[in-house]
């Protein structure tokens, strides 16, 4: 077996090609701890936001919030956030989906477990809440877009191979092989 040592011109670089257009940088060595804050942040907020709401003694009803909110605030989704609210079995989902989606995103985050799909559904459900709490007041970007784009930050840097779960679970042998050199669409979960 051999290795392969990491120039110090090549440590902490990174680059991407998206629609003909290459970016790239190079982190500070200090970068891992501010991702492995971001996740953790992240993480406490959603996991103690949804336990909350489990454990409050009225049961968490989103069918007030969904059929409400949109249309008084000029968003561009009025609509759909109006057939949410108005339909019995997505209701239903919301209640349910909301505040255990939120502790088991914030549980993931924390232990650093499944991270990409923890922080893909955070990102999701920010994107939601964005839009729900539509206000252009100030322009277009608020705290539920600043938190959507943490998210995705979280997944693209692989914030749970940080002293997270994620390191262990990808490097996991099976036979000879890691559980992401037998399963690679995994890495789109892990990390």
């Amino acid at each position: 077996m051999t290795s392969s040592a990491i120039s110090p011109e090549t440590r902490n670089t990174f680059e991407s090609t998206v629609g003909g257009y290459t970016v790239g940088g190079r982190a500070h060595s200090l970068s891992a701890w501010f991702v492995l804050s971001l996740r953790l942040m992240m993480g406490y907020a959603f996991a103690y936001s949804g336990f909350t709401k489990i454990v409050a003694a009225d049961p968490f009803s989103a069918g007030g919030y969904l059929a409400n909110v949109a249309a008084t605030n000029g968003n561009p989704l009025a609509g759909l956030f109006a057939w949410m609210g108005s339909t019995p079995w997505f209701v239903e989902f919301a209640n349910v989906a909301v505040p255990w989606g939120e502790l088991f995103i914030g549980l993931g985050l924390l232990v650093g477990a499944f991270v990409r799909l923890a922080a893909f559904f955070g990102a999701l459900m920010m994107l939601m809440f964005y839009f729900g709490n539509w206000d252009i007041t100030h322009g277009l970007i608020n705290g539920d877009f600043a938190y959507m784009l943490v998210f995705l930050a979280v997944a693209a840097f692989g914030a749970g191979r940080i002293l997270g779960l994620d390191r262990y679970l990808e490097t996991y042998d099976l036979g000879g092989q890691t559980l992401l050199e037998r399963y690679p669409a995994l890495e789109y979960i892990l990390g």
